[in-house]
């Protein structure tokens, strides 16, 4: 289907305009009079250190830690391959190495940063007192709750013994510069892979009050060291923070403004609705399906043809046990609003190419896929209900697969609407 096409062209480009190749070179500071350590961590890091090798003029020696399957070969920086969503041995062994390396700077070292998401889970050394089993059991409690990632990267950060600013702090007196590749709503840097190098503004009081909400009791040792609350993270003002840079050098809108390019090209009209749209997935589903509607029927907020784009990363109250992510949940329930409405058709992926834990960015819609789901024997109902949406769309042959996409700025949803009778 040409729909399909132009869906997909509009994903590619939101991809290729957060490549580290792309967007790192302009972002590189000076070669210091010492040594340049490289430190780093997320789905993106091997990328990113890869780039940086290619663009840089003098000696390097570092490593990052990415999710396996996403290393690149480099020859100066080492990369180490770990887990994630749940952290494993290879995350611990690898954030230890990292804050070792940092520890012997000194003030005419360069640290610099590379820093994606994913690198919460990735950065994964427990604090004092605590076994990675206990960050392995929260973890998991917290991803099955549905907690956004502000809230679970606060518990995360402490839980850490070098997240929250604490890689930077160790890191001082040397001057430490961050390249950030955000994947969280609003480009919260201190948010993004639970902020190791940036000041962080949440307590163990506010750490506690997440687990309370959702109704995490444990492990016990997770709940003794937050009411013990020993040792806070690095707060904004920290002297030990002060020779630190943050870049931002790419992000959710930079990725939506590249994927609208593609749409007007088209002869579409792009609406961007937010690059930080949050909530079940489900019940974004079922808004989005609103405002296609009054798209289609009214022309508000534009006539048809146009496209809604969209970016920021929705949650999954698991309650099922099927095969389920975020962006095919959220395209599911779109669907089922929507019934089927001619000239509707839809895309949603993650930009990493990992929708929750499968090895899959998301899939598309179009006006049949609720009448051959049920002629290939399945209740669309029943399988969102079951948190089972990647069955479903594997079944009808819709899911989008890119393998690793070595970047991450998060979700991307798009939702073409045409005038009835309209082809591209």
């Amino acid at each position: 289907m040409p729909e399909r096409a132009l869906l997909t062209s509009m994903f590619e480009a939101a991809v290729a305009a957060a490549t580290p190749s792309a967007c790192m070179p302009a972002f590189l500071p000076r070669p210091p009079k010492g040594r340049t350590i490289v430190v780093g961590a997320g789905k993106a890091a091997a990328a990113m250190a890869k780039a940086l090798e290619e663009s840089w003029p003098g000696p390097l020696e570092g490593l990052v830690v990415t999710r396996y399957g996403h290393a690149v070969p480099c020859q100066r920086i080492a990369v180490i391959e770990a887990a994630h969503p749940v952290p494993d041995l290879n995350g611990v062994r690898a954030a230890a190495r990292m804050l070792a390396l940092v520890e012997g700077a000194g003030e005419d070292d360069l640290v610099i940063a590379l820093i994606s998401g994913g690198g919460s889970a990735l950065l994964s050394l427990p604090a004092e007192g605590l076994l990675l089993s206990d960050k392995q059991a929260i973890n998991k409690a917290l991803l099955k709750s549905g907690a956004p990632i502000d809230e679970t990267n606060c518990v995360r950060k402490h839980l850490s013994a070098i997240k929250g600013g604490r890689l930077a702090a160790a890191a001082f007196p040397a001057r430490v510069v961050s390249l950030v590749i955000s994947d969280v709503p609003g480009d919260d840097l201190a948010a993004i892979a639970s902020g190791p190098t940036v000041a962080d503004p949440t307590t163990f009081a506010d750490a506690r009050a997440i687990l309370a909400r959702y109704g995490i009791d444990g492990p016990a040792p997770v709940i003794a060291h937050l009411e013990a609350a020993q040792e806070e993270t690095p707060k904004p003002g920290d002297r030990r923070l002060a020779r630190g840079e943050i870049h931002l050098i790419a992000s959710p809108q930079q990725s939506l403004l590249t994927a609208a390019a593609v749409a007007r090209k088209a002869g579409i009209t792009p609406i961007i609705l937010g690059d930080s749209l949050e909530g079940e997935a489900r019940d974004v589903g079922i808004v989005m399906a609103g405002i296609a509607r009054q798209v289609a029927q009214h022309g508000q907020p534009a006539a048809a043809p146009c496209v809604l784009i969209s970016g920021g990363e929705t949650t999954v109250t698991v309650r099922g046990k099927g095969r389920g992510g975020r962006n095919v949940e959220y395209l599911l329930s779109l669907a089922i609003k929507l019934g089927g409405q001619r000239g509707i058709h839809a895309l949603a992926g993650d930009t990493d190419g990992v929708d929750g834990a499968e090895e899959v960015a998301g899939a598309m819609i179009d006006p049949t896929s609720l009448a051959r789901a049920r002629a290939a024997g399945l209740d669309p109902i029943a399988s969102l209900d079951n948190n089972d949406a990647h069955t479903l769309f594997q079944a009808l042959g819709d899911q989008i697969v890119t393998g690793p996409t070595l970047t991450n700025v998060n979700d991307f949803r798009a939702v073409l609407i045409l005038p009835e009778g309209m082809k591209l």
